[in-house]
This record gives structure tokens, sequence and C-alpha cells, in this order.
């Protein structure tokens, strides 16, 4: 028996790839092709069809890096193919194994009508079903010469991930423009052969349904005659009709099936060409949909909808119908498939309201559903946010990827920070490309492990990023799939429909509390640090443009910008797409990102500071203007006033060579190296640096992963570091209070300052790298004197706390970590802190010191995660200044470290002007956190606020408007009252809060009679 399997599978193989599938399109007659190469960026649509082209043959090279070509092409349907089913074959040079990465095209008619993208697995336009004989085809092809950039085997640095460094040398060759029939009862034979075969192949050898199978597919394979396939085709499809209509076993696992795309956007391409992905996708899936009446079609991102309604408007008519028949359907509620490690809270909000509203205006249709199948693990604070935006489920797939431990659930309550728990599943297919192949298929139901409880799951099923989403193969071999003996089942369904069905199924699933943190990718919390520093310098500029905005609205009747922030912030949430923020996309993209970071900084500032000069009116007086939720040397929280004195630091000569730094609350000693030998709490009585040990000490790694260079960091890494300790200079600061080091390594060369301010109990360090090292990952390190088992570090609206220990293999696979703000350490009654104003990667590792004959005591070591230099897919990633700013903290509670967080992110501004300026809230705990205040997007001119307890535990607090209030209405997080929220209780102008740990709330103020506001662009 074994020897006949054998046999007629390598039968079956050979028969359909040299003589079945060649025997689909059994006559063909070429095309009439030209070609006009555009001479710079993409133009037009009619620009394009205009344009006069010129002769060119298949066998041609064409297309310059990043170059757009448009092709015509014209033909004669002979006379004789009348009655059959005629398509145009237009193959641009494409490779079938990379759908997605290299040129791709959009078909329009001469009208400008679009037809269907063009793709390596979908190559193919229908021209009549059936044809007359004799119609004229005219036909122009929009085709993108993207080079190809990813290539596995190995990851090689490449100029082409820049037009600016790419060159010109044609990519493709133009392979086939062909009228052809097309023979569909051969095609249908294909489907049932390879559905039949892919079944087989994952069946149990000892199955009698595998044998059945392979018996009907050998009778099959006898009726085909080789020489006349299409005239045999019938008769081995009737042998196979048996086997394909026995039903599932009604114990079946069953698949859920959405139509999907996975459509990066950006990556491997600028952002751009994603504009023109998305185009062709959304063309391909309409033209699917016209055919195929039981398919359906989800698509995320609704900046890739907008997208398509700004530049692709003949496009976008046909996805507003597909929408209304309730087959193409918006997916996820967020404006991009964001990175969930890194972005701010405020940011975390903003994806769901500007997702969410899109698709209200637009269609109507509010999601349920956050979609987010290719991030790269999820914060511990996202739960609270998909709730407070009004919904409830989560889909994910990346997590299949972790290296070490296997997740242990496929559906799943996902518990966050503040206890709200969120319905999540993690579709066991693996994949979220599915292609209905029976292997993938077999894996999803062998794979699932809510065996017993559940029998649904989900398969997103498509080619992504510009592969051009679901086939019609795809779907004729789901349709072969619906009911089939030895397979899951296979239905088209909508991601809502899903959901209420595993809901249903399984009310009460397993709950995982705290991160869901992807073991692998761990780098892209370091990588372009320039667009991570872009990013949350514009986060921090957003909240001062709407506080002083809002503030001067109310206060003087500054026209608020409403059009301008809404802009910026749609700009600062694209580029949170997971491969922009994390620092893994080509060249191209982080030099645009820098640019527009630069843009936006400037538009910001100017808004921020035309605010301010509203608020300050006349006078002379240094007015110092506070945007930080905290106090500052006198300074109200979201006001302005007068700072107070702070005292004085100074700085002596230090004994064995250094400095050492005193402010009467810390003194610092920086030995002749530059580097910190003590920071001693002076009222605490209590030294930071662990003994015998010295921070502010930046160590030097090698840094070449195995593959993934942008997004991956092995652990290996840590076998091999180097301790920067030469300085070139240590030099007392100019301002007396200060100390400047100077330090060269390879080709690269880091100035820092170490500055004490006054009256304060923080180092402040700040660190200029002038970096020019190759494949090198540099870590700043600080040994703390601290016994601790945990350690706390700032996400979304609120802290996580990690293990600093490797009990388990999920601890230890924990080795790079992402924080906020902040991260701190505690003993009961002493903690410290270390606060930065831009980077987020780091580790945290505890050693005995009497393992090395020390005093018993125990060293945890922090290390912030500066800077790496990868070489794919940007082989120049993070050369030249960088500049950042961290403050060590010793006797921190977690309240000081949220505060110094916020504090060395929001300094200070000062204006020449007149009276303080009060703020429009307060609040009477530092527990409370406002992390908004603004004006209503609906243009009301109601006062939108939004605070959380920062701190973890219960409070009680009373905030205070500093206007006249109508009334107040706690929403959602798109400003809409909830039904079941308690009012909060009024008193006047004060509300009381009862707030549980990390809780989140949102309060909308509508102002008294006589408080309008204008509105400005």
């Amino acid at each position: 028996m074994h020897d006949d399997r054998t046999l007629v599978e390598a039968r079956l193989k050979r028969v359909l790839d040299e003589r079945i599938r060649p025997a689909v399109y059994p006559e063909s007659v070429p095309l009439d092709v030209a070609v006009w190469h555009a001479p710079g960026e993409p133009v037009p649509v009619a620009e394009g069809l205009a344009a006069e082209p010129e002769p060119i043959e298949v066998g041609a090279r064409w297309g310059a890096p990043w170059g757009t070509s448009w092709f015509r092409v014209t033909g004669t349907v002979p006379e004789a193919w009348a009655g059959r089913t005629v398509e145009a074959l237009l193959d641009l040079g494409f490779d079938e194994n990379m759908p997605g990465f290299q040129c791709e095209g959009l078909v329009y008619r001469p009208d400008g009508t679009p037809v269907k993208g063009l793709n390596p697995r979908n190559q193919w336009v229908r021209v009549g079903a059936p044809v007359v004989g004799g119609e004229e085809v005219r036909l122009h092809i929009e085709a993108a010469s993207n080079p190809v950039i990813l290539d596995y085997h190995p990851f090689l640095p490449t100029p082409l991930g820049d037009k600016e460094t790419a060159g010109r040398e044609p990519q493709y060759t133009l392979t086939r423009m062909d009228l052809a029939v097309l023979d569909e009862t051969v095609w249908q034979l294909v489907l049932d052969l390879e559905v039949l075969g892919e079944l087989m192949a994952e069946l149990p050898v000892e199955s009698a349904r595998r044998w059945e199978i392979l018996r009907a597919v050998e009778r099959a394979l006898d009726a085909v005659d080789l020489q006349d396939v299409g005239g045999t085709a019938a008769e081995a499809r009737a042998r196979l009709a048996g086997v394909l209509s026995v039903p599932a076993a009604p114990s079946a696992h069953r698949i859920s099936a959405v139509g999907h795309a996975h459509i990066d956007s950006a990556w491997l391409w600028p952002l751009r060409e994603t504009v023109r992905k998305v185009a062709r996708t959304t063309a391909n899936m309409t033209a699917l949909l016209d055919d195929e009446p039981d398919f359906v079609f989800a698509m995320s991102q609704a900046q890739q909808w907008a997208w398509v309604k700004e530049h692709r408007p003949e496009v976008w008519a046909r996805v507003k119908k597909a929408v209304a028949d309730g087959r193409f359907v918006p997916a996820g509620g967020m404006w991009v498939e964001s990175d969930t490690n890194m972005p701010g809270s405020e940011a975390m909000a903003r994806q769901f309201v500007h997702g969410k509203r899109f698709f209200l205006d637009e269609f109507g249709i509010e999601n349920d559903e956050a979609w987010l199948p290719d991030t790269f693990g999820f914060a511990a604070g996202l739960p609270q946010i998909i709730r407070a935006a009004g919904s409830k489920y989560l889909l994910t797939q990346k997590i299949s990827w972790s290296q070490t431990n296997k997740f242990p659930h496929h559906t799943f309550r996902w518990e966050g920070i503040d206890g709200t728990r969120i319905f999540t599943h993690f579709p066991p297919v693996d994949t979220y490309n599915c292609s209905m192949k029976g292997g993938e298929i077999a894996h999803a139901a062998r794979n699932f492990k809510d065996k017993g409880v559940a029998r649904h799951s989900l398969a997103p099923t498509g080619w992504g990023d510009g592969g051009g989403g679901t086939t019609r193969e795809m779907v004729a071999k789901a349709a072969r799939l619906r009911d089939l003996e030895g397979s899951a089942t296979v239905t088209w369904e909508t991601p809502a429909d899903f959901f209420a069905k595993a809901t249903a199924e399984h009310p009460e699933p397993p709950v995982w509390v705290g991160e869901l943190y992807l073991e692998l990718h761990r780098a892209t919390l370091t990588s372009q640090a320039g667009t991570k520093q872009g990013n949350r310098r514009s986060e921090h500029l957003l909240r001062e443009a709407e506080l002083w905005a809002a503030t001067a609205a109310v206060r003087t009747g500054f026209p608020y910008p409403y059009e301008e922030l809404d802009r910026i912030w749609k700009t600062v949430l694209l580029h949170q797409f997971h491969d922009i923020l994390p620092g893994s996309s080509i060249a191209w993209v982080h030099r645009e990102a820098r640019a527009t970071y630069a843009r936006l900084a400037g538009e910001l500032t100017a808004v921020v500071e035309a605010a301010q000069r509203s608020l300050a009116g006349e006078g002379a007086a240094p007015l110092v203007f506070n945007a930080a939720p905290h106090a500052q040397g006198g300074v109200p929280a979201g006001g302005a006033g007068v700072l107070a004195g702070q005292g004085r630091t100074t700085r002596t000569p230090r004994p064995d060579g250094g400095h050492v730094l005193d402010n009467g609350l810390l003194r610092v000693e920086v030995d002749a190296r530059g580097l910190v030998v003590s920071a001693y709490d002076i009222p605490a009585d209590r030294e930071t640096v662990a003994p015998g040990r010295t921070a502010n000490l930046l160590q030097l790694h090698p840094d070449f992963p195995n593959m993934w260079d942008a997004w991956d960091v092995d652990e290996f890494y840590r076998n091999t570091v180097t301790d920067l300790t030469d300085a070139d200079e240590v030099t007392a600061g100019e301002d007396g209070a200060s100390v400047r080091i100077v330090r060269s390594f390879g080709a690269s060369r880091a100035v820092q300052v170490l500055s004490l301010p006054p009256g304060e109990r923080r180092l402040v360090i700040d660190t200029e790298v002038d970096w020019h090292e190759t494949e090198k990952f540099l870590k700043l390190a600080f040994p703390l004197d601290v016994h601790a088992e945990r350690y706390a570090s700032e996400t979304q609206f609120g802290h996580f706390h990690r293990p600093t220990h490797t009990n388990t293999s999920w601890e230890a696979a924990r080795f790079e970590a992402c924080n906020h703000r902040f991260v701190h350490f505690e003993e009961p009654g002493w903690g410290v802190a270390v606060v930065n104003d831009s980077t987020y990667g780091h580790d945290v590792t505890r050693t005995v010191r009497d393992e090395a004959g020390g005093d018993g005591g125990t060293t945890t070591t922090l290390r912030v995660s500066l800077l790496r230099a990868p070489r794919f897919p940007d082989p120049e990633t993070d050369q030249g200044v960088h500049r950042f700013r961290h403050a060590l903290v010793p006797g921190a509670t977690i309240g000081d470290a949220v505060r110094e967080g916020w504090r060395v992110n929001l300094p200070v501004r000062t204006v020449v002007g007149g009276p303080e300026v009060a703020p429009l809230v307060t609040v009477d705990r530092d527990a409370v956190v406002v992390t908004a205040v603004k004006l209503a997007d609906d243009g009301s001119g109601d006062v939108v606020v939004r605070c959380h307890e920062a701190h973890g535990g219960r409070t009680r607090a009373t905030l205070t408007a500093g206007f006249e209030v109508a009334d107040v209405t706690v929403t959602d997080l798109l400003e809409r009252p909830l039904a079941d929220a308690p009012a909060p209780l009024a008193d006047g102008n004060r509300l009381s809060l009862r707030l549980r740990p990390f809780e989140l709330v949102t309060l909308r103020f509508r102002r008294g009679p006589g408080q309008s506001v204008r509105g400005g662009a």
C-alpha cells in the first residue's frame, strides 16, 4: 500500500505540473505592447493614459528601481474563439514565489476605469465569457517596478531601499502579453485535484478516507488523455465528484475564512507606494466580489481607506458600493495597524478615535474588534483602551512567531493592567496570508488548543503587501472545503460573524494577564532612533498644542486649530505603523519620517507659541508655562506663573580625580573616567550605585542576529561586551554645576553632560553620540543597590511590573523589554527611577554580590538601549548624531517616577507677558494624571479632559474646572456619552472622582453661557 500511495502522489504532481495546468489556457495569441516610462514620481492616471508610448517586445528589460511604466496592450480576439472564455494574460516579469515584494500593476480601461490589479498569482484580466469573436482589446497597465529587497537567504545590505541610491538599472523582463482561451473545465479540474491531493497528504496513512481519495485520484488521472486534456477533463472531474461530495464529520473544526490582504503601510517600500498597493488590492477585491457571491473581504487601517478615497476616487466608488452590500468590511477600527508597545497613552487612544470615526463618518459602521495580526507584541495597557473605544475583541497572529515559548491559548480573555478583559483570538492557522492549502487548513484544526470547549477559528485568507489579496483559486478551494470529509469546514464570514460564534460557544475562556510579549523582534524597541525620537517629541508637542490652544480658546477666544491638529494627529498615527516606528523599514521611509517629524515640530511649535502669546498678554515678566500634569517650581500643572527659586548646586574636585556635585538633596561623585561611582540620597542616607560598580557606563556589544537584522537582537549578543571607560575629557561644565565627558570609540564619539538641578533629587544625563559603527549595540548601564524581584515600566495609562529574575523560560525570554518614560525599582521604603525623553528598549539583570566575595546584597542593573547599527533593510541605520536625555532619580516613589517622566519630556517654556495663567483643570491628587485637555472634536467648544489613576492604587480626587460648567458627562474615547457610566458628582465646577487602579476616564464639559469658542484651520 505504501508504494501505491507514493506512486500516485508522484504521478499526480507530474501530471498537474506538466499537462493539466498548462492546458488551462490551451490557445493564445500575442498582444501588441507599447510603454511610456514616467520620468520621476508616479503621475495622475489621466496623464499616464494620455502619454504616447513606444513599442516594446516581450523579453525586453524594463523598470528602473521605484519607477512607473505605463504599458498599453492592444489586440483582437480571433473570430475562431467565438463562444469561449477569453482572458488577457499579462506577466510583467513576476516571480511567483514573492507576491507583494516585486513589480505590480493596475489595469485600466481607456476611459480610466480601473479593472483589477496584476500580481504574481493574479496575472489575468477577463475579456469575455463568452466572446463573440473580433472584439478589440485595449488595456493600460500602470506598472510599478518596485525592486526586490527582501531575500530571506541571506539578508544583504542593498542600496535599493532608497530612490536616491537605487540607480537606474532595469529590474524586470517583460514575460508574457497574450490573449488566451480559458478552459474552465480544466481550471476546475486543477482545483479538484489540488484540494484532494493536499487533503490526502494530511490524512493519516492508515486512514480509509485517505485511500478512498487516492483511488479516486488514480481513476481521474487514468481518464485524462495527456494529449487531449481539455477533451477529457470533464470525465476526470466526474470520477472525483463522489469523494468531493462526502460531507464533513459533525465534529469537524470550523474555520471562518475572511478575505484579507495585510498591507504594511510602509516597509520595503515608501508611503507613496502603499497608496498604490492599496488601490491595486481594492480594485482586485471589488472585482472578485462581483464574480464570487459567497466571498467576503475585510480591510483594516482607516488610513488606507482614506488613501483610496483621496487618490483613487474611481476605485473608491466601487469600494463604497461593496461596503453598502455588506461584503467589503471595514475591520479593526484603528487609523493604522500600529505598534502597540511604544505609542504613548494618548496616541494609542487616538489610533482608535480616528480609525473608528472614519468608518462611522463614511459608512455608519462601528467595529467591535481590534485587528492587529502582524504587530510585534502587545502592551499591557491596551485592553482598557480597546474597551474605552467601544470595542470588545482583539485578533492577532504574530505571537505564533515567538521563538522560545508556545502561547497556550487560541481563544482567551486578555486582562490588562486595570483589570479590563478583552475576548481575544489568535488564529491557529498561524498565518495572516492563508491561501486555502490543505496543509494550512489541517494545521489550523490540529493546532487549535481549545478543542473540547470550542470549534471555531478564523483564517485571514489572501496575499498581502501588494500581492493582490484573495484569489479566485482560494475562493474555489474554499467552496470545495465548505463541507468535505477529512477536512475542517470553511465558510466565508465577516470578523463580526466569527466573534459572535466564538463568544457564544466559549463564553468563559481562560485568562492571560499582562503583556502579550513577542519573543522575537526585540530590537525594534531601539532601531532607527531618529524615528523614535520624532514620535516621542510629536506626542508631547501635540499635548502642548491641544492644552494651550484649548486654554487660550476659553480664556481669550483664540481660534482653536481643529483641522490642523486633526491632520497632524493622523500623520503621527500613520508613522506609528508597525514597520515605521519600530525602525524596520527601508532607508527611504525613515529619511522621509525624519523630515516629516521636523515639519510637524515646526507646525506644532507655532501653534503652542501663538496660543501662549495669546494667553500671556501684555507685560515684561518671564512667564513660565508648564504643560506637564504636575506642578513644577511653584508653577501649576497646565498653567503659567513665575518659577520659584530652587537653591543651588555646588561642584568640587574629587580627591581621587573627577568631580562631586551636591545640591543638599543628592550628592553625585563622578570619577576621573567620567563614571558615576556614587549617587547618594542625603535625606534617606542611602547609596544608589551598587558597591564596586559604576553607573552612566556606556557599553558596546557586537550585534549580528541570526536573521532579522533591524528587527532582532539575539541573546548571545551579551556574551561579548566592551565597557567604554576611557575618556578623552572629563571637565567641569560651563555652568559650574555640571560635568562634561567626551569619549571616542571605534569610529564614533560620545559627549555627555551630567548635571544636578538645584533643589531636585535627580541627576540629568544628556548624551550626544556621533554614531558611525556597524552591527553594534550601545547600552547605558545603571547598576543599582536595590533588592527588587520586580520592577515597573511605564506603559499606556499606567505601568506594568516585570520580574527581575529568570525563574522560567517565559521570564528568560524577556531579555529586552519596553518602557515609556520611566522604569522604577523599589524596596519597601526606598526606590529609584530612571526616566528618559526618547528611548524605549532596556534590559534588567540581577546578581548577588556574595557570588564574588561581596557583601551579600543584590545588584539590580538597568541598561538603557541607545543605538544599534543593523544593515538591513537600511544599510545606513542611525549613522550620524543623536541626542538623548535621561535622569537618575534616587529615593523615587512610583509617583516620583511618573512625575519625573513627564517632566523630562515636557520642559517648561518661558514667554514674556503679564499675569499668571490659571489652568483649565486642576486635580488635587498626584496619582490622577491628566493626559489630555482639548476641545471636543465635533467643534462644539466643549472641553474634553482625559485622566487616569497612575500609581496603581485606588484613589479619590477632586477635579476642578477653571471655567463655568453647564454640565459634564463621562464619555468613551470618541467623546460619546457612556450610557452605563455613573454621573460624576458635581459641586459647581468641582467633580469628585473615585478611580480604580489605572482606571481611565474621559470627561466632557459643556461650558456655561456666553463662553463660545472660535475654530480655525
